[in-house]
């Protein structure tokens, strides 16, 4: 398992809490509210059990930088990348 480096909590330009919703959904939906606010920051908290292993491999895969990853509530920190 690949560990997540815990920055202090940024500042955030958006709050979304996908619950319970499948990895799939979620991560189109993600990518459409990163696209919205390139190079800030969003607090997303996901609930699905693939989502801890999910959500940082597609950040890498896709540029957007993981800031921060709360395990105990789901939370995580993503900065969208400044080019669309």
């Amino acid at each position: 398992m690949r560990t997540i480096p815990q920055h202090p909590e940024p500042e955030i330009a958006e709050e979304w809490d996908a619950g319970t919703m499948g990895c799939g959904e979620l991560l189109l939906e993600l990518r459409n509210r990163l696209k919205q606010i390139p190079g800030r920051t969003i607090k997303l908290v996901a609930l699905d059990p693939g989502a801890p292993e999910d959500i940082p491999a597609w950040c890498r895969l896709t540029r957007n930088e993981l800031l921060r990853h709360e395990p105990e509530t789901g939370a995580f920190w993503i900065r969208s990348r400044s080019e669309w």
